[in-house]
């Protein structure tokens, strides 16, 4: 029985070390130092699938949907609205 459940551990830590922890690289997503940076790759900014600039004026719609990079660079959607960096 021991040997049994010695065998099953090791299997597993061996395919957990295989593929690694999961990090903000693994997942394809680039972080952006300021909405500056972001904006030269993302002109109109970036944001959840589903996300509805909330404006006054003119809402903007034009922007990259992407949920990976959105979490990346949620620190960047000061109204949070689910756009960060949004851009006319």
């Amino acid at each position: 029985m021991r040997r049994v459940l010695l065998v099953a551990l090791s299997t597993a830590l061996g395919a957990a070390l295989a593929v690694g922890p999961a990090t903000t690289a693994d997942a394809g997503a680039r972080e952006f130092k300021n909405c500056a940076q972001m904006n030269k790759t993302y002109k109109h900014g970036v944001g959840k699938p589903g996300a509805r600039d909330r404006t006054s004026g003119e809402p903007v719609t034009n922007f990259k949907r992407s949920k990976k990079i959105y979490h990346a660079n949620r620190k960047r959607d000061r109204d949070k609205d689910g756009i960060a960096c949004e851009k006319r």
